[in-house]
């Protein structure tokens, strides 16, 4: 396997294992400081900084916690160049599936999350 899939491929994982766990620490060492959140749930767009959206993964249950399964899945990566890759990434988390749209960024040789788009509906 090509390295930058290997090492985009631990970054998704990690960020996976993050939101099961509601690892804040470990989420923000996957963004980018200067990440973008945004969600387009049920048409009420938001667009969130890492500042506000670390502390409200910290402060909510941890679906591990409550024994839900990490079913997290990357759907596809698409490396757009030397420094910059896309995935889809799919997970159900506290009674919801959700589709993430994860872009990144590589900087000083390492790969981190610079926006996170994503939508959700009630688990099937």
């Amino acid at each position: 396997m090509d390295k930058t899939l290997e090492d985009l491929k631990s970054v998704i994982l990690s960020y996976l294992d993050a939101l099961h766990r509601s690892d804040a620490a470990l989420l923000a060492s996957v963004f980018h400081d200067k990440a973008l959140y945004a969600s387009t749930t049920g048409g009420d767009i938001r667009f969130w900084s890492m500042e506000h959206y670390l502390p409200i993964v910290a402060a909510r249950p941890a679906p591990a916690s409550r024994g839900e399964v990490n079913n997290g899945r990357i759907v596809s990566i698409t490396i757009a160049g030397a420094d910059a890759a896309v995935a889809i990434v799919e997970m159900t988390l506290l009674g919801r599936d959700f589709t993430d749209i994860l872009s990144f960024v590589r900087e000083d040789g390492r790969w981190r999350i610079a926006a996170k788009v994503f939508d959700s509906t009630p688990a099937a």
